[in-house]
């Protein structure tokens, strides 16, 4: 039964995916205001994607509205669908998603930020695309710690991708994720965090023998504010782990 459930829903989602990415692709060309068409696009993406999975989502405390930047502890890319449902952004990736065949192309497309993060170069021109979308009214959202984990803790968040914020003195946003599964089913920090070197796809099959999880997502009373940019890092994690439940 699980496997059959695997298998109905990665049909389900590259459908979405490729159906919706083609719609855009053919209306963008018509649409004057290109950005909100893609908006409208990638959240129906992102909801296609919580309910295909099988994801239910608990929210503690108060979205931010655009524009914002959020800064989140990472544990999937289910931290996307989870995060973009309740709070209407585009995110910072790494810059190796851009080469993925297809996903890249449409990642791209849905407004990502690519960012080299192996050359400290890159990130002062990830900074001001980012700052380019805030002023242009989005959200951003990054997930600072740089890796997917487990879920056992949080990461320190790497104070490069603070440096912008600190200069501007803009004020960061910020949430924790985790995820829950029913009794009975596999534990959600191997079936819903992606930190194994497995494929996407063979985590995501594994995902979607699921059937069903939630994800916790607890947001900030306050947006932080402080120019400096190791300061500010340290600050926010120290923050988002006092909101962070472990994932079991």
């Amino acid at each position: 039964m699980k496997q059959i459930r695997a298998i109905f829903r990665t049909f389900l989602f590259v459908s979405a995916t490729l159906g919706l990415y083609a719609i855009w692709w053919v209306v963008h060309f018509f649409v004057p205001n290109k950005i909100y068409w893609r908006q409208v696009i990638f959240g129906l993406w992102t909801l296609s994607f919580v309910r295909i999975s099988g994801m239910k989502i608990e929210v503690i405390g108060t979205p931010p509205k655009p524009p914002f930047f959020l800064v989140s502890n990472h544990l999937s890319y289910t931290d996307i669908g989870a995060l973009r449902v309740v709070a209407k952004g585009v995110f910072v990736a790494k810059s190796e998603v851009n080469g993925w065949p297809v996903a890249g192309r449409i990642c791209r497309d849905m407004g990502t930020i690519f960012i080299n993060r192996k050359n400290r170069r890159d990130i002062p021109r990830a900074g001001r695309e980012i700052l380019e979308r805030l002023d242009a009214g989005e959200g951003v959202i990054v997930f600072p710690e740089g890796t997917s984990t487990k879920g056992e803790t949080v990461l320190p968040f790497n104070s490069s991708f603070m440096q912008f914020a600190a200069e501007r003195d803009l004020p960061v946003s910020y949430a924790a994720v985790t995820y829950r599964v029913p009794d009975g089913e596999p534990p959600a920090s191997n079936y819903v965090c992606w930190w194994e070197d497995i494929s996407f796809f063979a985590h995501l099959h594994r995902l979607f023998k699921l059937r069903e999880y939630t994800a916790i997502v607890t947001f900030g009373d306050e947006p932080v504010h402080d120019h400096d940019r190791k300061a500010l890092a340290a600050e926010l994690t120290r923050r988002v782990a006092e909101k962070f439940i472990p994932v079991l």
